[in-house]
């Protein structure tokens, strides 16, 4: 029977704390998701005063990455006409994001899972989300 690894709770709390000082470093309140490799929700956080409107952005930056195997970091370029990927974004009902942020858990060279984080601009969410990563 295959096995296959998937990110833990105790692995995903870690990366929320990793990725909330990060964020707190910053000054920038985010929305932390940490998905297992079937894109399904391990843990999140909504840090205080970060946007509302981010939690499912959030939630989908780590579903595309799980499901994708890719950081979501590059997809705009990716997904315009005449690209390969274009039109990405409205696939799996629309919940793929392509803003940087998320980004593919591994363990043993296999995807374990991802995280996703959403509340600041592209480089502030990719910065939180790369502590996030670094926790692990």
């Amino acid at each position: 029977m295959l096995q296959q690894s998937t990110v833990s709770l105790e692995d995903a709390r870690r990366m929320i704390v990793g990725a909330e000082a990060k964020a707190q470093d910053i000054g920038q309140p985010m929305n932390i998701a940490v998905v297992d490799n079937g894109g399904n929700l391990v843990a999140f956080a909504h840090m205080d005063g970060a946007w509302k409107g981010s939690i499912d952005i959030a939630v989908n930056k780590a579903f595309t990455s799980a499901m994708f195997e890719l950081p979501t970091k590059g997809l705009a370029e990716k997904a315009q006409p005449g690209k390969p990927f274009y039109g990405i974004q409205q696939s799996n009902h629309g919940r793929v994001m392509i803003f940087p942020g998320g980004a593919p858990l591994k363990k043993d060279g296999t995807i374990c899972g991802a995280v996703g984080v959403s509340g600041g601009d592209n480089e502030q969410d990719q910065l939180v989300a790369e502590a996030a990563v670094a926790a692990l």
